[in-house]
């Protein structure tokens, strides 16, 4: 009493220390979960969001995208590097276009505007909804965007064409041959500057080295771009290019595989795999960093601490989290394995934190907070897949259902991406009964990545503020010193904490 009489702050034992809530025993997602709130002294924008994909590579913003085939290509690649985080391009196709994608995405200067639409020349044009949102078609010599450009088809063009016979024709029958062009190296103000000056309404970005087709833009896609709010600093390799990121398996072909993509110019790459503590992994971790000791390579995917120790004493750089967690991932249900989400962050980062070596938080990331949940929880980024999908940058065109815009998102272990090649990411490949452990479905239109990651990471800003962390390294000595506390939440206080009591509403993060 006399202590507190004389001014000494009183010790108050509220909430529970990260170490004593995650060795009850419970497997914990995000939403189970609550900070309590500390002690703000700074400004939400004086937050630092900068950030370790691996033990050598820096980010800006805390944000990677999944290597799935609806989700990260060229365009996602380029506009996650552009807002200081990375992609990293998927496996399930052949070698030659993944280094394709890769060189796409590594030859922008600034993000991509469109997703070009490429035919060859003996092909023809049935229906305008072939140029879906694009102002035109390009024409290469093989059809596809890695050949050479030979032509256009604008679609004011085709629409212009009344004869049904001529738009049935070949497209080499009427195209505009030679069509304007500039380089990729073009930065965002010389291209703006260019279609300004030349009154075009669309121009074909080209690759000076390769000749392959970068990006068409338009116009009205450089007016939009301009009023996107400002990101973090692009996250550049030492080439002084894009950061790009690619997606490998285990098996013996893989290694044929990155000798392609390291050629390309893949700046770190992702050894994707279900479950990562297996001999193959561990074999492919030691042969990357034999062959190629300047590239960083991360392991994963692990739950347990166990797993993550293997992964580490094999050599990786850095580790991803998650199994079960994603919207169309099946695991847990199927194979009764996997771990909550929270819970398998926090395990997993408490020991690699003990090496050095940063980890990704993949999956279960749907609302701002909980990205915050996976950072705090000692997470240096987290890897998103349905939170990108559906975006314009995402793969795929739009369809509608139900008077909805939405796009494909399925999961890497649904059937349907098996049948590209997939099935090697759950050790499946060999086997004559392939077993789904994933889902396809769709997302709705969500516009930009350039839009609402921005808005995204300012949450991100205000969560870590309240928590009184200044940046991602001190929400870490926070909760690693027990100073932040948390609390598991019931049923009743997650439907409290959200939108509830009201017969209609609107809602609307930014």
């Amino acid at each position: 009493m006399d202590s507190i009489l004389a001014g000494a702050t009183p010790v108050i034992d509220d909430g529970f220390p990260a170490t004593k809530l995650f060795s009850q025993g419970y497997s914990y997602t995000y939403d189970d979960v609550i900070f309590l709130p500390h002690y703000i002294d700074f400004p939400a924008d004086s937050v630092r969001l900068d950030t370790k994909l691996t033990r050598n590579i820096h980010l800006s913003t805390p944000c990677v995208a999944s290597p799935m085939d609806t989700v990260t290509e060229s365009a996602m690649a380029a506009a996650l590097a552009h807002l200081g985080g990375v992609g990293i391009i998927h496996s399930n196709n052949s070698s030659s276009d993944q280094s394709a994608l890769i060189r796409a995405a590594k030859a922008r200067r600034f993000p991509s505007l469109s997703d070009p639409i490429v035919v060859s020349s003996s092909d023809s044009i049935a229906s305008v909804s072939e140029f879906g949102s694009s102002p035109c078609i390009l024409v290469t010599k093989t059809g596809a965007k890695n050949s050479g450009l030979l032509g256009v088809v604008s679609k004011s063009d085709w629409l212009a064409m009344d004869n049904v016979n001529n738009k049935e024709a070949r497209v080499s029958d009427y195209m505009v041959k030679s069509p304007v062009t500039v380089p990729s190296s073009y930065s965002f103000e010389d291209l703006a500057g260019y279609l300004a000056n030349s009154k075009l309404d669309f121009v074909a970005m080209v690759d000076e080295g390769s000749g392959e087709v970068v990006d068409v833009v338009a116009s009205a896609d450089v007016e939009r771009i301009k009023g996107y709010p400002r990101g973090g600093v692009p996250s550049l390799g030492v080439d002084g290019k894009f950061l790009v990121g690619a997606a490998i398996g285990t098996r013996e072909e893989d290694k044929e595989r990155l000798e392609h993509l390291v050629k390309a110019g893949a700046n770190v790459v992702v050894l994707d795999s279900s479950q990562g503590n297996s001999s193959y992994q561990i074999e492919m971790i030691k042969y990357v960093k034999r062959t190629y000791p300047e590239l960083d390579v991360i392991g994963g995917n692990v739950v347990t601490m166990y797993q993550a120790q293997n992964l580490i004493q094999a050599g990786v750089d850095g580790l991803r989290v998650g199994m079960g967690s994603g919207s169309i991932c099946t695991t847990q249900e199927v194979c009764a394995v996997g771990r909550g989400q929270a819970t398998a962050v926090y395990k997993v980062s408490s020991i690699a934190e003990q090496s050095g070596v940063p980890v990704i938080a993949d999956g279960g990331i749907s609302n701002s907070g909980h990205i915050v949940k996976a950072l705090v929880l000692g997470a240096s980024t987290v890897m998103m897949g349905s939170f990108l999908a559906g975006s314009n940058e995402a793969p795929g065109a739009y369809e509608f259902q139900g008077g909805r815009r939405v796009k494909k998102y399925r999961g890497m272990g649904s059937l349907e991406a098996m049948t590209k090649g997939s099935d090697a990411r759950y050790l499946g490949d060999k086997e004559k009964l392939k077993i789904a452990q994933g889902v396809v479905g769709a997302v709705a239109d969500k516009g930009s990545v350039l839009k609402f990651i921005p808005y995204s990471m300012q949450a991100v800003k205000q969560g870590l503020q309240d928590l009184g962390a200044s940046s991602l390294q001190s929400a870490h000595n926070l909760l690693r010193l027990g100073v932040l506390r948390l609390e598991v939440r019931t049923g009743a206080a997650q439907i409290e904490g959200g939108v509830h009591g009201l017969v209609s509403y609107e809602k609307k993060s930014f």
